[in-house]
Parts: structure tokens; sequence; C-alpha cells
């Protein structure tokens, strides 16, 4: 079930990461999307909580009221327009911007003489090494927002551990043209696997945060992080087709 509550006091995303944290240390909380703009929190849940319990989670400085109740026999169709953040889009903000200088920044170093094969290898490379930046910013934080949707971090708890280090070394292989053929197979299996598990979870019509950009930016999960898979899986097979 989903339980949406108002929250007020927040001031900053580091209160929106406070909260987040504070919600997902309660037993009954499966995952707590939680905004800043709206003020307020879509919590998924084993069972229904007392908004006494959600106060004395949070520090006094916040203030906790019930928005709605979701019970689990419900429509699907009122769950998701109850949970769905009309702001996500504008959340999303920072991941279409780090694509566009991304982009940019690939074209530009490939423009004179241009070179198709070299500007995605670049995009790629330089793709990896910022993505892995921002999770290694909260390397204790990320595994576990990252195993709530990738199936092999759920499993094996030591992927998400690694999995910033995984696309670090990635990006320095791309970017030093070295076994490209080996980073793009890699490419390929590690970002199936994601892809497979944010399908199952926009299917499923789930409220859980995106982990691309690791925990300290605070994104949704939406088709957004479906299509930046799929943009990589599409340059690595394109690669390898060329290979």
């Amino acid at each position: 079930m989903q339980q949406v509550v108002t929250i007020s006091g927040m001031t900053c995303q580091g209160c929106v990461r406070s909260v987040t944290e504070k919600l997902r240390e309660i037993p009954q909380v499966i995952e707590a999307a939680v905004s800043l703009e709206q003020e307020q929190a879509v919590l998924e849940l084993t069972q229904a909580i007392g908004i006494d319990a959600l106060t004395t989670a949070l520090p006094n400085k916040y203030k906790v009221t019930l928005k709605a109740l979701v019970l689990s026999d419900m429509p699907e169709r009122v769950t998701s327009s109850i949970s769905q953040n009309p702001n996500k889009w504008r959340q999303l903000r920072p991941l279409f911007l780090i694509f566009a200088y991304l982009l940019v920044a690939a074209l530009l170093l490939n423009l004179n003489p241009w070179n198709f094969q070299a500007a995605m290898l670049d995009f790629m490379g330089l793709f990896y090494i910022v993505f892995s930046f921002f999770k290694l910013l909260d390397l204790k934080g990320f595994p576990q927002s990252f195993s709530r949707y990738d199936p092999l971090a759920k499993a094996v708890p030591l992927y998400g551990w690694v999995y910033p280090f995984i696309e670090l070394g990635l990006g320095l292989l791309f970017l030093m043209r070295f076994q490209i053929l080996a980073a793009l197979l890699t490419t390929v299996v590690i970002l199936g696997i994601t892809t497979v598990g944010v399908t199952k979870t926009l299917l499923n019509k789930k409220t859980i945060s995106c982990a691309c950009l690791g925990t300290t930016l605070q994104l949704p999960m939406t088709e957004a992080t479906f299509i930046e898979n799929a943009i990589m899986l599409v340059m690595a097979f394109t690669m390898l087709l060329q290979i």
C-alpha cells in the first residue's frame, strides 16, 4: 500500500536526503520518495503507519500530516495518480543538462576532422566518468538505493559497492581507447541487467528514486532512466557491429 504525507519544514535538498534516510529506516517502509517542491513524501508500505510514528522518526523541525492512503486492492490508476509527481521532469533537469554537456563535449572533440566512431567512444567514456563521480560522492548510500531496482545488486550486495568503480574503469577504457571490445561487452551486460530492473519498476508503477546520479541528487525513477540506458546500449551495439 501507499501512504502520502505532507512534510513541512524542509528547506533544501539536504533536508530531502535526511528525511528520506530517516523514513527508509522505519521497518514498515519499503521505499520513500520525498519531494521538496510539494512538501510531501510518498511511502510504499507493508502496512499503514500512524502519524505519531512518522513524527517520532523525524527531527522536531519537521511537521507530518496525512494526505492520502491508498490500499493495495484499489485500482492501479488511482495509486498512480496519487503518487505521480507532476514536477518529475523538472527534477530530472540535472540529468538532461549532464547529457547535453556530454554530447556537446563529445561532438566538439571530434568535429575537425569529424569522426563519428570516436565521438561515440568519447561520449560513453565521459558518461561513465561523470556518472561514477556522482555515485562515489555517497558510496555508502548508493548500494542500497541501487539494489531497489537492479536485479544483480539486489541478489549480490557487493555488486552495488563495486559498481561505481566498474563505471569509472569503463570510462577510462573508452577514453584511452584500450580494450574497447571488453568495455563494450561489459557495457551491454551491466546496463542490460539494469534496464531489466528499470523496466520492471516502471511497469509496476513503483515510486522509487533513481540511483543513476547516486543519492546526492534525488531523481525520480521515470522513463528518462530507461531512455538513458537505452541510448548507451544502442551505442554499444553499434560499436560492436562496427568492430
